[in-house]
């Protein structure tokens, strides 16, 4: 084997190359605009600013002119309220209605005929069945507590919605008749493919009553409301489309598959 050769110093060969470059650099010039350069490019620190300590006792707080309840460019000095078009003109300041406005049912809200509203429903409809409905109203369409469609029914004698006659209740949406609130409200079909009941029932029924209030009463164990608002509630994840799954397995709807399948929960 050969013999490695001596060792070699680095060190002393790299500094001998930098004391060249050094003086190269110097010769051409080079040190005195590389510092040029980098006193350019070197930010300048700001000092720092002392905070100013303000007595906001003694300033005046600004305020919305809706806070104020005075409106300056008014006349009469006072503030418009936006409302909700369902409300109506003559709604107390505290937020109740009169009492007979309270008693209406839920399928058939209260609608002030006075605002200024031009409905853009046409006599020909999308869809002639007697599902979900076809044609959208934010004002006379009444909201599915399920599918949250505020549409117009496709009953042939609704006068709400064929008509667009407020005082008459919508056909094809529910009411209970324990507490006449929006969870009770359904369509036809969701009626049909969630809890696995017929519209002409409901409506011949005057007792009828939404799955809350059956809930509240206990008469049928693990009958809940499926919808994904309350669904969520109970801390349950939504069914979604879940009928082809409750029809597979021989349920009637889905309320029928979940009333099942807590059942079993329980029994556990």
């Amino acid at each position: 084997m050969g013999r490695f050769p001596a060792k070699i110093d680095y060190e002393n060969i790299r500094n001998a190359r930098i004391s060249e470059n050094q003086a190269r650099l110097a010769s051409l010039g080079l040190q005195k605009t590389i510092s040029e350069l980098r006193s350019i490019t070197t930010p300048v620190k700001s000092p720092k600013r002392k905070p100013v300590k303000v007595d906001f006792s003694s300033v005046p707080l600004r305020r919305s002119n809706r806070l104020k309840e005075l409106n300056p460019t008014s006349p009469d000095g006072l503030v418009s309220i936006r409302r909700s078009l369902r409300l109506p003109l003559d709604q107390s300041p505290n937020g109740k209605v009169d009492d007979e406005e309270e008693k209406r049912p839920a399928n058939a809200p209260f609608v002030d005929t006075r605002l200024c509203y031009s409905p853009n429903v046409s006599s020909e409809r999308r869809c002639m069945s007697k599902g979900r409905g076809s044609v959208y109203d934010p004002v006379f369409g009444i909201c599915c507590h399920f599918c949250r469609q505020k549409k117009l029914c496709g009953e042939e004698d609704c006068k709400r919605c064929g008509e667009l006659d407020v005082e008459q209740p919508c056909l094809g949406k529910t009411d209970c008749s324990v507490c006449h609130s929006t969870n009770g409200v359904l369509c036809r079909a969701c009626l049909k493919v969630r809890y696995g009941e017929e519209m002409e029932e409901v409506i011949n029924n005057k007792q009828w009553k939404c799955p809350h209030c059956i809930e509240e009463e206990g008469s049928r164990p693990y009958w809940i409301c499926n919808s994904s608002f309350c669904l969520k509630k109970r801390k349950m994840v939504p069914t979604g489309i879940a009928i082809f799954r409750a029809r597979e397995m021989g349920y009637e709807s889905v309320a029928h598959l979940l009333m099942d399948e807590l059942q079993r929960q329980a029994n556990r």
